[in-house]
């Protein structure tokens, strides 16, 4: 007797830890789109729908059958650029992503910092962002794909005035240059001074949807701002910007 409520403890222990590997592989599979709200409701869902079945809560199953099955049509046709995208990446996909080693960090920072400063000193506004936690695979759709290793020239290149992706911001996700020429949203602040104009409210209002580190040029005042959690350093020399950015990138390692 004790035997066989034994295996059953486990088969239920079992069935629960397959369900939520499957929701956590289908919410991977959906991160950086707008469709990752929608499939955390459903996998809500479903784990209400394996607990009424558990318990015989036969009124309560046969609702969610009904629903689920409508609302997974619904998800397709609704989300159908989001799914296909989706497909796209996951071939790219791996399921342990590695650190950057403290050399590439290095290298990657000093290249951004160095092109920061070029391009401050030649007047060129810059908006760059580097992903760390979260996601900025929707922000990158927005631009042109560019997959290429980081460099202060083709930064520079990428802003170069009358260049078709110079009004843009730069993505950089895992060491290289994701995406250029990508939109992000402005911030809604009513108070921020003046002085500040569409680079910084969209450095900030990305801040705001993701922890990722963005780095402002401005051309009119020749100065670089670095963008984190939502605050704002300004007036930053080639040197500081690599030393803060290299401290708010390396917090990943602490809080994750």
């Amino acid at each position: 007797m004790s035997i066989s409520i034994a295996l059953i403890h486990w088969k239920t222990l079992l069935e629960i830890a397959i369900l939520w590997f499957v929701i956590y592989q289908i919410m991977l599979f959906f991160e950086g789109t707008r469709a990752i709200q929608v499939v955390r409701g459903i996998a809500i869902i479903l784990v209400a729908f394996f607990i009424f079945q558990r318990f015989g809560l036969t009124r309560l199953d046969w609702l969610f059958k009904n629903f689920f099955a409508t609302s997974v049509i619904a998800v397709l046709i609704i989300f159908h650029p989001e799914i296909r995208s989706g497909l796209a990446r996951l071939g790219q996909r791996h399921i342990f992503t590695a650190e950057l080693r403290e050399e590439e960090l290095d290298y990657m920072l000093k290249e951004i910092s160095r092109a920061a400063d070029a391009l401050a000193r030649d007047k060129i506004g810059a908006l760059i962002a580097i992903e760390k936690s979260d996601p900025l695979n929707a922000f990158a759709e927005s631009g042109v794909m560019v997959d290429s290793r980081v460099s202060s020239e083709l930064i520079q290149a990428v802003f170069t005035p009358n260049n078709p992706l110079h009004d843009g911001g730069i993505i950089i996700q895992n060491g290289r240059i994701l995406s250029a020429g990508c939109f992000f949203p402005l911030v809604q602040v009513q108070d921020l001074s003046r002085i500040f104009g569409t680079r910084h409210r969209a450095a900030l209002g990305l801040s705001e949807e993701a922890d990722a580190l963005i780095i402002v040029v401005s051309e009119e005042r020749r100065d670089i701002s670095l963008v984190y959690a939502g605050k704002l350093y300004k007036d930053l020399s080639q040197e500081s910007l690599f030393l803060k950015a290299k401290e708010f990138f390396k917090l990943k390692e602490k809080n994750g």
